[in-house]
């Protein structure tokens, strides 16, 4: 075992996925359990990338042809990315020709809804925490709790009033009606984020500060700010996949030029009346995941010391 450590230290991986210090065998039981919670994603993957014809055949083919040549025909599929350009374009109707629908508008949109929606919370909700955790007021847990209920009503109970007031008011089907509308439901999870972030600092340094002559808002952001960096970004994308996979106020509260893709993704699963077509929705829900993805990935270093921020005492 010592003697396969050191190789791999000689090969660069020193340290590499943390096998020296949490052990082989626990590493093992980790990647079986990643790999049974990640098998339904993998699985829309290879979807995406079959033949329409062999989506659901049974047994299901699972290895692509091209990775392993030793696989018997019956589990082994043909890849193909013909699946990703019906996405944006495809025959409409039978005996048509090609026409574009729309997805690279939708995509847009629910990348330019989703991250200014969760900027603006994250700008507002980080000024409110920092004063409900600095400067608490008389009944500042009620007022913690009025803000919290925010997020306890399911969107199916608010849906109506909030309707109605957007047709009064004018921002049925428009951009900065839905974008305003996620940044208010993504507040109350902001504040009560960044809340527990500040609350983890010592007012010490911040004591110092005021000391020199700093004034609150140099506080704030030469201070205090460049601590809770982690909580920002974990923040950011627990924020950022509550919004981007958001359904219900997306059906109703937008229009044909600002739908989102998980509205988008009712008008597309169907094939000219044959039924859904599976490869074409296993698609769209792996270009779906792509963002997401790559935002958690460039995030993930600051996202694990946001979420375990606080947990262990130094």
């Amino acid at each position: 075992m010592a003697s396969t450590v050191s190789i791999l230290e000689r090969l660069g991986f020193r340290k590499a996925s943390g096998v020296s210090e949490a052990g082989w065998w626990r590493t093992l039981i980790v990647g079986i359990v990643s790999l049974v919670y990640f098998t339904p994603v993998l699985f829309i993957i290879f979807t995406a990338f079959k033949p329409q014809t062999q989506a659901l055949d049974v047994p299901p083919r699972l290895v692509p042809t091209t990775l392993f040549g030793l696989i018997p025909d019956k589990y082994a599929f043909v890849p193909t990315i013909e699946n990703f350009g019906s996405v944006f374009s495809r025959v409409m109707t039978p005996g048509g020709s090609p026409e574009a629908t729309g997805f690279d508008r939708f995509f847009f949109n629910s990348v330019a809804i989703s991250s200014v929606s969760v900027f603006l919370a994250l700008i507002i909700g980080t000024l409110a925490a920092y004063g409900f955790s600095r400067f608490p007021l008389k009944g500042n847990d009620t007022y913690l709790f009025i803000i919290l209920t925010t997020r306890m009503l399911p969107a199916i109970v608010v849906i109506i009033p909030v309707i109605l007031m957007f047709r009064v008011v004018g921002l049925s089907g428009s951009y900065v009606g839905i974008t305003l509308l996620y940044t208010a439901f993504n507040l109350a999870f902001t504040i009560w984020m960044m809340k527990s972030f500040f609350d983890e600092l010592s007012p010490d340094v911040e004591d110092a500060a005021r000391i020199d002559g700093s004034s609150e808002p140099r506080v704030f952001f030469k201070v205090c700010l460049p601590q809770v960096v982690a909580g920002l970004a974990a923040t950011f994308v627990f924020g950022l996949i509550l919004t981007w996979n958001e359904f219900l106020f997306a059906l109703l509260l937008t229009g044909p030029d600002t739908r989102t893709v998980p509205v988008a993704m009712n008008q597309a699963v169907s094939s000219g009346g044959r039924g859904t077509d599976w490869t074409l929705l296993a698609s769209i829900e792996t270009l779906f995941l792509i963002p997401v993805f790559l935002v958690t990935f460039f995030l993930q270093d600051h996202l694990l010391r946001g979420v375990t921020f606080g947990t262990v005492k130094r």
